[in-house]
């Protein structure tokens, strides 16, 4: 971590987080602009550069930042005694509900990373590029199967509500309506209705 950055003021370093995470979300690292990402974020281009280098310098202090502030929200907000799952899922979307209300681009950065194809891009955040995943993969082990329907596959329901979430949130940004509380609330009744069929 650039342990000079964090003698800014606090404001200043989200302001250049969240213009970073906004740009490589949405461009990818190979399209993503450092002249956009300085004028989004209101600072000189010298001020960036100062901090991180290069843009591959800013790309994967971004990738470790979020990757630190996501674990420590998810694995402090999931209660490890619970093993309904979709009250599992629904305390990730609260803990993600949390980190967005900082960083509203931070999953959907996170979400770019993992299709990224730019080859220095991905070197940069290879140590780190499934601890996420992994700690997702945790969170979901507590789930007690044997309450699923004899019929339903876990996998198959997990994916379609992974894909589900995603596309809320991509529609949300499309929409121009974003709000963390909204888009959890829309989870939670898409988790609720999927409880009521899945169960026996």
């Amino acid at each position: 971590m650039n342990e000079k950055f964090f003698d800014l003021k606090k404001e200043k370093q989200d302001r250049m987080i969240n213009a970073s995470l906004k740009l490589f979300a949405l461009n990818g690292y190979k399209h993503a602009s450092t002249d956009d990402i300085v004028a989004e974020a209101g600072i000189s281009k010298g001020l960036l550069f100062h901090y991180f280098g290069s843009k591959l310098g800013l790309y994967a202090f971004l990738y470790d930042y979020s990757v630190r502030f996501m674990k420590l929200e998810l694995t402090t907000g999931v209660s490890s005694s619970i093993d309904d799952y979709f009250e599992i899922r629904k305390q990730i979307e609260f803990a993600k509900m949390q980190v967005l209300k900082n960083y509203p681009y931070m999953q959907q950065f996170l979400d770019s990373c993992v299709s990224e194809n730019v080859s220095e891009a991905l070197i940069a955040i290879e140590k780190q590029r499934n601890v996420i995943q992994d700690v997702y993969a945790v969170l979901k082990n507590q789930t007690n199967h044997s309450r699923f329907l004899d019929n339903i596959s876990f996998e198959k329901l997990d994916a379609m509500l992974d894909y589900t979430i995603t596309g809320l949130m991509c529609t949300h940004f499309r929409n121009d309506s974003f709000h963390p509380e909204m888009l959890y609330e829309e989870t939670v009744s898409y988790l609720n209705m999927m409880k009521q069929i899945s169960y026996k």
